[in-house]
């Protein structure tokens, strides 16, 4: 027989993944039930989980009674998907299905960036006015992808959600971007560039007017305007004149907006969650959004750290599981009883009078080995079938090896980053086999939110 790894002495400890102190621990449910926590913002690097976060906070939310509305900025959909909706789009949309005993509701909306800045034209300006923005090639391209937008008008729409005071609760999902950070300073750089000086010096020749402006243009802008002609082309020149000149009235309300939603952000009903995977890189960048966050003035509620892996058999350890599947696949070296390894490898047995293959018997006449070789019928030997077995026993305790290796390393990394950041409130959610794809699965991450710990049972 094999040998099998003992078990452990304390089996309430789990050498690997331990609990965080009540200190780090991040309480989820009385966040998103108080009454004065309006808005919430999930932020974080890219993939690594905020969409979903949102989703399963706001659900959770609804079901506890408050009326809730989720706005996405992630192109994929997948919100969408998860809450039974065909599409999402500018517009909140009432997502059926979830449990309303409570009084609760839950609205979702994607946003669209170039409609909500159609909508701030649109409101801003006189009909004439704003066909000639939104008619203008310039005004289009910037509408569609220039650099900041979409963070702008995030901020645009939130600022427009929580001035409707329709909803109990706003939940924010940011932009996927390579930095956490440009959520904060994208909408800052685009009202600057809407209120910069190349923009100033652009409506110059349209605010001096008639033969006077075109004067000016030719003689005082001549140089400027032709550098910038060779740079844009010159149709592009004249359609970021015109741009500038229509928007004129409406370059304040932009830096206007952009404070106030700024402002509103720092507001004690504001409580941001930084969302990072158990990765190095991850927790790098939830660590630098967390100082940025503290430096701007901005409540920050704590840490989701997402998709943190588990194991039920924690007390049996890498070096254990690898003893053992080392021990199994070398069972007919060590696992033979003793003196039996010698006497077969000897050469001096074999032939001679004390030969175990020649034992006699109570007649006096040898006893003859099997043809084949084999062994008397009271040496047991291993089977084909139970060899299948060792091996793949052998195989799993190598996995498991290779998981608690993972989860060895995952510590050591929230451990780097809770001893950097102490005062952090830390909520930890284990990991699913698959993607959330329904209201049942955003219900999963929510009560796994709740827990705040990853040892659930059913942890993958």
């Amino acid at each position: 027989m094999s040998r099998r790894p003992e078990p452990a002495q304390d089996q309430d400890q789990d050498p690997v993944r331990e609990h965080l102190s009540p200190a780090h621990a991040l309480e989820i449910d009385p966040l998103i039930e108080d009454p004065d926590t309006r808005i919430v913002v999930c932020c974080g690097s890219g993939g690594v989980g905020k969409t979903t976060t949102a989703a399963a906070l706001g659900l959770r939310a609804a079901e506890r009674g408050r009326k809730v509305v989720v706005l996405t900025i992630d192109p994929a959909r997948r919100l969408a998907q998860s809450m039974g909706i065909d599409s999402l789009d500018n517009t909140p949309r009432r997502v059926k299905g979830i449990d309303d005993s409570a009084g609760g509701e839950l609205h979702a909306m994607m946003l669209d960036m170039k409609r909500t800045f159609d909508e701030i034209v649109e409101a801003h300006a006189d009909p004439e006015r704003a066909a000639a923005i939104l008619g203008n090639p310039f005004y289009q391209s910037l509408s569609a992808g220039f650099a900041g937008t979409q963070e702008y008008m995030a901020m645009e729409k939130l600022g427009q959600l929580r001035s409707r005071d329709e909803w109990d609760l706003i939940v924010v999902d940011t932009p996927p971007s390579r930095s956490a950070l440009d959520f904060l300073d994208a909408p800052k750089r685009l009202g600057s560039f809407l209120d910069g000086k190349l923009i100033r010096v652009l409506l110059a020749p349209a605010k001096v007017g008639g033969r006077a402006g075109m004067k000016f243009l030719n003689v005082g802008m001549s140089v400027m305007t032709g550098a910038l002609g060779k740079v844009l082309g010159g149709q592009l020149l004249r359609d970021v004149q015109t741009f500038v000149a229509a928007m004129d009235s409406m370059f304040g309300g932009f830096r206007t907006r952009a404070d106030a939603t700024y402002k509103l952000l720092q507001a004690p009903g504001t409580a941001f969650l930084v969302v990072a995977a158990p990765e190095r890189d991850a927790l790098r960048e939830a660590a630098y959004f967390v100082e940025r966050l503290a430096a701007e003035d901005m409540p920050l509620a704590g840490l989701v750290l997402n998709r943190v892996h588990g194991s039920g058999a924690g007390r049996l350890s890498a070096e254990q599981a690898l003893a053992a599947a080392e021990n199994l696949e070398e069972s007919r070296i060590v696992d033979q009883p003793d003196g039996k390894a010698g006497l077969r490898n000897s050469p001096d047995t074999y032939g001679s009078s004390e030969s175990p293959a020649r034992n006699v018997t109570d007649g006096g006449s040898p006893a003859t080995e099997d043809v084949d070789g084999a062994a008397p019928e009271d040496e047991p030997t291993a089977t084909d079938g139970e060899r299948s077995v060792e091996r793949l026993t052998a195989g799993l305790l190598r996995l498991h090896a290779e998981r608690m290796q993972l989860l060895a390393r995952e510590r050591r990394t929230r451990d780097r980053f809770t001893a950097l950041h102490p005062e952090v409130a830390m909520a930890e959610v284990a990991a699913l086999p698959g993607d959330v794809h329904d209201l049942a699965g955003l219900r999963d991450i929510g009560e796994r939110l709740a827990a705040g710990h990853a040892e659930l049972s059913g942890t993958s």
